[in-house]
C-alpha cells in the first residue's frame, strides 16, 4: 500500500469518525432529541406513521437519534471509519482517473 492509499483511507477513516456526531446534529439527532422541523423529524414521522404511530426499538430513526444523544458506540465507530475509509479510497480512485 503506497503512502497516499495509507493517507487517504487513514484520513478518510479520521474525518468520518470525528464528523459523524456534527452531521447527526446537523439534521436533527441532538443531545436534547431530535429537532423540531428537522429531517431528522420527518424521518421519525414516516416511521411512526409506518409502525402504527411508534418508533421501533432498533429501527434507523432509534439507532441514529441514541447516537446523537449519547455518541458512538464502539460498532457505531467502526461502521463511521469504514463508511469514511471507502470514501477516501474512492476519492483517490477518482482522482486517479483524472
Amino acid at each position: 500500500m503506497g503512502i497516499l492509499t495509507f493517507l487517504a483511507l487513514g484520513g478518510g477513516a479520521v474525518v468520518g469518525v470525528v464528523g459523524a456526531p456534527f452531521v447527526l446534529g446537523a439534521i436533527g439527532f441532538t443531545t436534547a432529541g431530535i429537532a423540531a422541523g428537522s429531517y431528522a423529524a420527518g424521518m421519525m414521522s414516516a416511521a411512526a406513521v409506518a409502525n402504527g404511530g411508534a418508533v421501533a426499538a432498533g429501527s434507523t430513526v432509534a439507532v441514529l437519534q441514541a447516537i446523537g444523544a449519547a455518541g458512538l458506540s464502539g460498532a457505531a465507530t467502526a461502521a463511521a471509519a469504514s463508511a469514511g475509509a471507502g470514501v477516501g479510497g474512492t476519492l483517490l480512485g477518482l482522482a486517479a482517473l483524472i
